[in-house]
């Protein structure tokens, strides 16, 4: 099998249960939890109306402007699937557009994440189907390849492995690795409602922060 240019098996990927608790999370929160490291740049941003991003990533390696292999990908994944596409994140060509995207909702994806450019933006912000992308540009992609589906890829050191949870809402994007889906949904369910207390007190009028001089005073701050 040639490398850099091959369609391979995705070996497992997480369940739709795991996916539905993790939409009611915030990304900050997930990301909060996960000791702030991961993230997939500013960059990639949500285009569509609105709406949370989250499901499994089947994932795709093009190089920059070449969208032969999305092409493939969109005829072999399954429902509840995120296309997650490392396009060099190239801003030259788009890689995906109206026809493409009308067609992944078709199918019953979840979201489309481009590390690259996408076209035709006033369809993408005038629909709910998620789509993360770095740019947008009128120019077309080429289908020549090479490419590589469900293989590891990474977007500003954050590694996603296919078939590992992919996050998205109006903060940016996150990937929670396959087998630390119970550990990190524990402990971002419990920073969701340990901020729902502080913002129930915030309401209230009743916010103290006693920790905000102690650390003055631990820096060595003058006048506190």
């Amino acid at each position: 099998m040639t490398i850099g240019f091959r369609v391979l098996p995705r070996q497992r990927k997480v369940d739709v249960e795991v996916v539905q608790q993790f939409r009611e999370l915030p990304v900050a929160n997930v990301s909060d939890v996960m000791s702030r490291m991961t993230a997939a740049g500013s960059r990639l941003r949500p285009l569509h109306a609105g709406g949370v991003l989250a499901g499994p990533a089947l994932t795709v390696k093009t190089r920059p402007g070449d969208n032969l292999m999305v092409h493939k990908a969109l005829q072999i994944a399954e429902p509840g699937d995120v296309i997650f596409v490392d396009a060099g994140g190239d801003l030259t060509n788009a890689i995906i557009g109206e026809l493409m995207l009308a067609h992944a909702e078709k199918i019953g994806l979840a979201g489309i994440v481009i590390n690259g450019a996408v076209r035709d933006y006033g369809y993408i912000r005038s629909h709910q189907f998620p789509v993360f992308a770095a740019g947008v540009t009128h120019r077309g992609p080429y289908k020549d390849g090479p490419g590589e589906i469900n293989v590891p890829i990474a977007v500003d050191g954050m590694v996603v492995e296919p078939g590992d949870l992919i996050l998205g809402d109006d903060d940016g994007l996150l990937c929670v690795p396959f087998g630390d889906t119970a550990t990190i949904y524990a402990d971002a369910k419990a920073k969701q409602a340990a901020e729902a207390k502080i913002m129930a007190a915030t309401q209230e009028g009743n916010v103290s922060k006693p920790w905000v001089d102690e650390a003055l005073k631990r820096l060595g701050c003058e006048g506190v």
